[in-house]
């Protein structure tokens, strides 16, 4: 299965051809899909801000978006964001909150799929001069209370929780949650790799993490980063037997180093190397 993050939550679109829009999202999509794409994970970003990188929480938008990528391409399996930082303004969930917030836009839409953000993680970067914060330190806090809240609506809307894993003690927790009730099988786990504060983008880790993983989960590699640590995670995981995640939000670059244009470009790629690894994309 090959997924596509159409736009992720902060990626300027003044810089980089992110789609916003009702309609730039499904015409995303439709290309996305069209190069071999099953899914689109998707952001929502504020209508009425003129430059729309500030992400929303209105269901109202979460509805729109998702009704002109189904018209456009009603094949295409989508998945919702549910991710907040702290408890207020617009990272936070905006006026429902990190629960209400996302709660409120899968109710309205009603995708297929959803992150359900497995952990908590010290979202941090430095930056490679002068010794500082690329950003002020963020906790990206999914406490357990959280995450059962998230997983009951989900199941509540019929929406199939997508686990995303930042680092090896979340991964490691996802048999706890289901020794406890928290998930049902079957279990679908994205190893996001890369964030410069959780796991790192190496292929060498693979075999590590899947053997903290049960053999009936499904699993997937979301890589994050520049070409030279991208490309070769997802070949790997690929090779073993996993799905696949690429789009704007991962990584800007196509395996040469150039600059990827669009969404549908990156799924090119990603195709292309799914098939040299001998398997189909699946529709």
């Amino acid at each position: 299965m090959v997924t596509c993050a159409l736009n992720g939550v902060l990626t300027d679109p003044a810089k980089f051809n992110v789609p916003v829009t009702p309609d730039e999202m499904a015409e995303a999509a439709y290309g996305a899909y069209n190069e071999g794409a099953s899914a689109v994970h998707i952001h929502f970003r504020d209508q009425r801000e003129k430059k729309g990188h500030l992400p929303t929480w209105e269901p109202d938008v979460a509805a729109r978006v998702t009704d002109a990528i189904k018209t456009r391409c009603p094949d295409i399996i989508i998945n919702y964001t549910t991710g907040t930082i702290g408890d207020e303004g617009v990272f936070g969930g905006g006026d429902l909150g990190p629960v209400g917030g996302p709660v409120s836009c899968l109710e309205a839409g009603r995708p297929h799929m959803a992150a359900m953000n497995a952990g908590s993680l010290n979202y941090l970067r430095a930056t490679s001069k002068g010794g500082k914060w690329a950003w002020p330190p963020m906790m990206f806090g999914n406490p357990v209370e959280k995450i059962q809240q998230m997983v009951d609506a989900m199941e509540r809307l019929d929406i199939v929780p997508e686990c995303e894993c930042f680092d090896t003690g979340i991964v490691r927790s996802i048999k706890m949650f289901h020794q406890v009730g928290i998930l049902k099988k079957p279990i679908h786990l994205s190893l996001v790799m890369g964030v410069a504060s959780g796991m790192p983008a190496k292929t060498e880790w693979l075999p590590l993490l899947l053997d903290e993983i049960d053999d009936d989960v499904h699993w997937q590699v979301i890589a994050i980063g520049r070409q030279d640590e991208v490309w070769p995670l997802l070949r790997r995981a690929s090779e073993l037997g996993g799905n696949v995640r690429t789009g704007l939000e991962d990584t800007f670059y196509l395996p040469d180093g150039t600059r990827a244009e669009t969404n549908a470009q990156l799924v090119a790629e990603l195709v292309k190397v799914v098939r040299e690894t001998g398997r189909e994309p699946a529709r």
